[in-house]
């Protein structure tokens, strides 16, 4: 092992290991906190915890909204995503809105206060109805200082996940930011627990390996600065058979780096283009219940049926629920026994990734700075000022999302589909790839009717 003090933290570093730990699965390690209790007891029930996308600025609207998904029939947990003026730290703007009861797209804990959303939350969470916070900002330490003052069950995010897709921060500040919150969790008298959101990059077109890879090292990151309850995600992409491998893999490279802490995983209902007709959106929504169940994927984050057009309500959160909690519930009783997964690569590839970028720091936040500066991790179509952008991926016609121009990444290229020029025409077919495939049936079948 290796230890190297990071000043620019003002934060002792802890050891980052040369090699992965003892491959310990999480359940041979105790729970910690009751956002974990609550996800690892249902796993152990045989069910599925699914968790809406949910935020409203109006406290007794949120409250509604939390109520709801506690009374859903399934196991669930609840969230409240925070506004997007509270994501860039313009928490006086948040405060004007209120007042003048503007419509936000999300809940602003700092400017609501610790006395209004300890009320928000009092009577509704608990050891069997947890609550998440989501975010999506880049330099949250005012937000995770009020989530410690509230007392809050968990939240989300990473230095390289909330800072490359969302921000134009630099990543070292980002990095200095995550680490500083990272600690604020961590001396907390109860376990916060914190989930990655590095295997949601971008939300598509981003190839299996890096998403885990990012993934499990933004879990080694949490570790490294005293966070003891972490999940890693994965977000649903365009072929279910590669999806169920790289979830095999992310449990397999989870368990070999993070075996000392307690973890699960957590999988996304697909982050891009989402169907346009309400029978392609559950029919999308129902492959990723099928797939967390398959891969053994404890917590699953759904959609609803109008996520291509507007924001959803209570009720239409409500229903993508228990429909997710209804397909789980069938797929345990009439699912395969033992799914076949292939092994086309996926987990050396994101090991080459974890392994080969730890050797640029003697930390992982350092490890993760340098990496990124030299294109060594490399999100394709991502145009942050501190990503290469050199990397490119393709759909191939099977529906695999492959790498044809890997940039200066340790992965290998396509041999031949997605060597040509791209071009937005053909960008912009691949961003719709699963809403055409999804929606195909029930367009022809209207097109036929004459109603398109």
């Amino acid at each position: 092992m290796t230890t190297q003090s990071d000043p620019g933290f003002g934060l002792p570093a802890q050891p980052v290991p040369a090699q992965p730990v003892p491959a310990r699965p999480s359940p041979d390690v105790p729970a910690h906190g009751r956002f974990s209790r609550f996800v690892r007891r249902s796993h152990d029930q045989g069910r599925l915890v699914v968790q809406p996308r949910m935020g409203f600025a109006d406290v007794a609207t949120m409250r509604r909204g939390l109520e709801a998904v506690r009374a859903v029939r399934g196991a669930s947990v609840g969230t409240v995503t925070v506004d997007s003026y509270t994501r860039v730290n313009d928490h006086d703007s948040a405060r004007r809105a209120l007042k003048r009861g503007d419509d936000l797209n999300g809940y602003p804990v700092v400017a609501h206060g610790t006395t209004e959303t300890r009320r928000l939350l009092a009577g509704v969470s608990g050891e069997d109805f947890p609550v998440q916070f989501r975010h999506g900002s880049a330099l949250p330490q005012e937000l995770f200082g009020a989530l410690a003052r509230i007392g809050a069950d968990a939240t989300e995010g990473g230095p390289v996940s909330y800072c490359l897709p969302y921000s134009r921060v630099p990543l070292p500040e980002a990095t200095a930011a995550w680490a500083e919150c990272c600690r604020i969790l961590a001396d907390q008298p109860e376990t916060v627990h914190l989930e990655s959101f590095g295997g949601c990059m971008l939300g598509q077109l981003c190839p299996p390996s890096l998403l885990i890879a990012l993934s499990v090292l933004e879990g080694m990151f949490f570790r490294e600065h005293g966070m003891r309850s972490v999940s890693v995600s994965y977000a649903q992409q365009t072929s279910p058979g590669q999806d169920l491998e790289a979830l095999d893999a992310l449990r397999r490279l989870a368990a070999q780096w993070l075996g000392d802490v307690d973890w699960h995983v957590v999988l996304y209902t697909y982050m891009g283009v989402f169907p346009r007709t309400p029978v392609g959106a559950y029919r999308m929504l129902e492959d990723s219940v099928r797939l967390a169940v398959r891969s053994g994927t404890e917590r699953l984050i759904v959609k609803t049926a109008v996520e291509a057009h507007r924001i959803p309500t209570i009720d239409e959160n409500v229903d993508a629920l228990e429909f997710a909690a209804a397909v789980a519930s069938d797929e345990r009783r009439h699912g395969p026994g033992e799914e076949s997964i292939q092994q086309t690569g996926i987990y050396e590839e994101a090991r080459q990734l974890i392994t080969s970028t730890l050797r640029f720091g003697g930390d992982v936040g350092s490890a993760l700075v340098e990496a990124f500066a030299r294109g060594h991790l490399d999100v394709p179509f991502c145009l942050h000022q501190d990503n290469a952008n050199r990397s490119r991926a393709a759909i191939d016609p099977a529906g695999t999302l492959r790498w044809c121009h890997p940039g200066a990444m340790p992965v290998t290229g396509s041999d031949g589909y997605g060597r040509a020029p791209m071009t937005a025409r053909s960008l912009i077919d691949m961003l719709g790839y699963n809403e055409r495939r999804f929606d195909r049936e029930e367009l022809v079948g209207a097109a036929a009717k004459g109603m398109l």
